[in-house]
């Protein structure tokens, strides 16, 4: 057993084998020979609002395209499958966007391959090809049925976001948790149900990696207490850096790390800079009347508000984080719990507000730059970019 661990290391350290001396290659050596992975990525609903189709040149549409993707270095992509709490039938819903992830694939065999396991993952880069694997965001896509998650399995799922913004009837959200007039579960209690302990336990059992982002407290450490396998959190931040509620206090962090799991840094400015938040509640309400009557025309919230991002192309670039304090929270993971518990998941194409310089996927090689120039060594880089989460995929299956 000792000897397939280490043989799982040498295989995520990197795509070829190298020397391994950092001082000696530049940035973009050492980004190209990484496997990197980002955990999530919200461009199948674009697909679905705007009728895009990710095989196409996008850019200055969205934050991804197939062939960005691929100038960005990426070698691993969980999708994302979202809707919000107002979708009707979002386990239907779930499958759709799934069935166009399928489709993009089916069209582009020599480009992007949906894997199922960390096997098929390390044959998928080695072909140069995209690792595609899918997370789903917010348990309210299973509807409360615990057979629903043998189905997303088979398609592909393997990590589930225990809730999004909207408590489900098992779990609670941070947003529930938070707020004065939050949502209760159905036991009229925050954090898991005992529904919510059977869907972990399933979850578990089948290798679906159980993802915090987006929970709440109680919720959380519910989770820490019931999960017999490691968990993510898939596209959150630092909360000491930042206090927001989707971030992650310390004591997660540390909770996370003692399981064996890993945190994947979120690029949303109002997520990575405390003062964003504040600046960015007063565009909205500026724009508010612009907002409510595209909503009232039947457009998605989230599509809404990113129109008017874009449309005020100039107030909204003054909103965004400067792109070093992207490294200042994986810098404090590090410092806290050390260099195997953090990662990227940059939440592209399902945030308005990336920060300065990470405009889109092809901006993946700056983080890189940034971590080289810090003084990390190649090893620690490539466990950043995406071996830490594999670790965590592998001990799943």
């Amino acid at each position: 057993m000792r000897y397939l661990v280490i043989i799982f290391f040498v295989l995520i350290s990197c795509k070829n084998p190298t020397d391994n001396k950092s001082e000696s290659k530049s940035f973009k050596e050492i980004h190209s020979q990484a496997i990197f992975v980002d955990s999530h990525n919200d461009i199948l609903f674009q697909t679905m609002e705007k009728s895009y189709i990710i095989d196409n040149d996008l850019k200055g549409k969205t934050h991804s395209d197939l062939d960005r993707m691929k100038q960005g270095g990426l070698d691993v992509q969980f999708f994302s499958v979202w809707s919000d709490g107002e979708q009707m039938n979002p386990y239907n819903f779930a499958n759709r966007q799934i069935d166009s992830l399928d489709a993009v694939i089916n069209r582009n065999p020599n480009k992007i391959v949906k894997v199922t396991n960390t096997e098929e993952l390390f044959t998928a880069v080695k072909q140069n090809k995209i690792a595609a694997l899918i997370g789903i965001e917010g348990g309210h896509h299973i509807e409360d049925d615990l057979n629903k998650l043998d189905s997303l399995y088979n398609r592909g799922v393997r990590y589930i976001t225990l809730t999004w913004n909207n408590s489900t009837q098992w779990a609670t959200s941070a947003s529930d948790e938070t707020e004065k007039n939050g949502t209760l579960n159905s036991e009229g209690n925050k954090g898991l149900t005992e529904l919510g302990k059977q869907i972990v336990n399933k979850m578990n059992s089948l290798g679906i990696m159980v993802d915090v982002s987006h929970v709440g407290e109680k919720t959380f450490y519910d989770v820490i207490e019931n999960t017999s396998k490691p968990i993510i959190a898939s596209h959150s931040s630092v909360y000491k850096i930042c206090p927001h509620p989707r971030n992650l206090k310390d004591k997660q962090i540390k909770a996370i790390a003692k399981n064996g799991g890993v945190i994947q840094i979120n690029f949303n400015s109002g997520f990575i800079d405390s003062t964003v938040g504040k600046k960015e509640d007063e565009f909205l309400e500026k724009h508010k009347i612009e907002i409510d009557s595209l909503i009232n025309s039947g457009l998605n919230q989230f599509i809404a508000e990113e129109s008017i991002y874009s449309k005020y192309l100039k107030e909204s670039e003054e909103l965004k984080a400067p792109f070093n304090l992207v490294i200042e929270h994986i810098e404090y993971i590090i410092n806290l719990v050390g260099v195997d518990y953090v990662g990227i998941g940059s939440d592209f194409d399902g945030i308005l507000l990336p920060p300065k310089q990470l405009d889109d996927v092809t901006a993946y090689p700056l983080i890189t730059k940034a971590l080289l120039g810090k003084g990390y060594d190649e090893k620690d880089i490539h466990k950043i970019l995406g071996g830490n989460i594999l670790r965590v995929l592998k001990e799943n299956e």
